[in-house]
């Protein structure tokens, strides 16, 4: 009997992504001691195409229409959650971005790459990919990333409107929107994406970083995770 489907933090933040404290370890990641093997190829593919597969499609090819309502940070994976969702709908003071991929992504290894191109124009999905910057609710909106930003104490109250709206439609005609939407992500070369991601996502955990590159995982590794999400952001400032 459910129509919508409205997907939100329950904590200060819609989600601030994945936990950089364990990231790479679900692959075997070691302490980087000699003698150690490197996690294989075919251990890094199951778990990315899983991941991608089972996680962010469910959401993208949802029976139900979704909504993400969104609240202080998003970024990372949780901005991955929200792109997937039909509508988005975020506060002012939200802050929406992609800075995982200043790990050295560079513009790669996300499931929803043709989504986000297609959700706010090549230009804009490279500068977010590329440089890793944050936006607030006010420029989501301006750039197409949600559909619309209120102020925070107005978010429930709009979300609750435009999901009621939502309801008013059939639940067949429902059923029948998302399956022929479906058909028109494939033509469209949208849910490609998923295999796009898992592959270059592997790819990236092998990465080879030179002398002079920012590696967080050895970072992480030689003193800790919070110096190591530190010292990728701190060297942006005053660039982008």
């Amino acid at each position: 009997n459910i129509k919508v489907v409205i997907i939100k933090g329950a904590g200060r933040s819609f989600s601030v992504g994945h936990d950089l404290t364990k990231v790479g370890f679900v692959y075997g990641f070691g302490t980087g001691k000699a003698g150690e093997r490197r996690p294989s190829q075919r251990i890094r593919l199951a778990y990315d195409r899983i991941a991608m597969e089972d996680w962010m499609y469910k959401i993208f090819l949802h029976p139900k229409i979704t909504v993400a309502q969104i609240h202080g940070y998003c970024i990372g994976g949780g901005l991955l959650i929200a792109t997937m969702c039909d509508l988005a709908i975020c506060a002012d003071d939200a802050i929406l971005g992609h800075t995982e991929q200043r790990m050295g992504f560079a513009g790669s290894g996300i499931p929803n790459m043709n989504i986000l191109i297609a959700t706010v124009g090549l230009k804009r999905a490279m500068d977010l990919l590329l440089t890793g910057r944050m936006v607030d609710g006010k420029e989501a909106e301006r750039m197409g990333l949600v559909n619309r930003s209120v102020a925070p104490d107005k978010l429930e109250e709009e979300v609750d409107k435009v999901t009621k709206a939502l309801a008013l439609m059939p639940r067949d005609g429902i059923a029948i929107g998302k399956a022929t939407r479906h058909l028109a992500y494939d033509s469209m070369g949208l849910t490609a994406g998923v295999a796009q991601g898992y592959y270059s996502h592997t790819m990236f955990t092998n990465l080879r970083w030179e002398d002079d590159e920012y590696n967080f995982f050895k970072e992480r590794r030689d003193k800790s995770a919070k110096t190591g999400f530190h010292g990728r952001d701190d060297r942006y400032s005053g660039l982008v």
